[in-house]
């Protein structure tokens, strides 16, 4: 990740991987890190499965808290208020084949189909991405080119 990349999301977004990264650094590490000192004292470390289970645990919070760090240190938060196009953040509602479906837009690291929560990386979001209420898009899909029509953002 080059440094002028910005990690864009919303502030719920934000809230939640802060939140992970608290109880990671205070919680889950300095339990893992007892855990280590506990199997280190019970002798030999080449057949104590339980040293190597919290090495290998302690390797990957230790990453994901560097993962955390640098989103953290690059995110920029974005706000959803008075847009008037559509952004990060941004609650769009849409008209696809005769239903009204609302998706937010958000960060790609906060996206998630199951909520209608999509990435503006994501084929749809990129399409959404700057238009206004009244515009249609259109987006390839495996099935062929969906239409969609922006009713309202907010």
């Amino acid at each position: 990740m080059d440094n002028n990349h910005h990690m864009v999301m919303t502030k719920d977004g934000l809230a939640h991987l802060k939140t992970e990264y608290d109880e990671l650094v205070n919680v889950k590490r300095p339990g893992v890190v007892k855990r280590l000192s506990d199997a280190r004292d019970l002798g030999d470390l080449s057949e104590n499965s339980e040293y190597a289970a919290a090495k290998q645990d302690l390797a990957f919070i230790d990453g994901r808290i560097a993962e955390l760090e640098a989103i953290l240190h690059s995110a920029k938060v974005v706000s959803s208020h008075g847009k008037t196009s559509v952004d990060v953040g941004c609650k769009v509602t849409l008209h696809i084949n005769g239903k009204k479906e609302v998706f937010t837009v958000v960060g790609e690291w906060e996206a998630d189909p199951s909520q209608k929560k999509i990435s503006h990386e994501s084929p749809l979001g990129r399409a959404l991405m700057g238009k206004k209420p009244g515009d249609k898009v259109e987006v390839e899909a495996p099935a062929g080119k969906i239409l969609y029509k922006i009713l309202h953002i907010e």
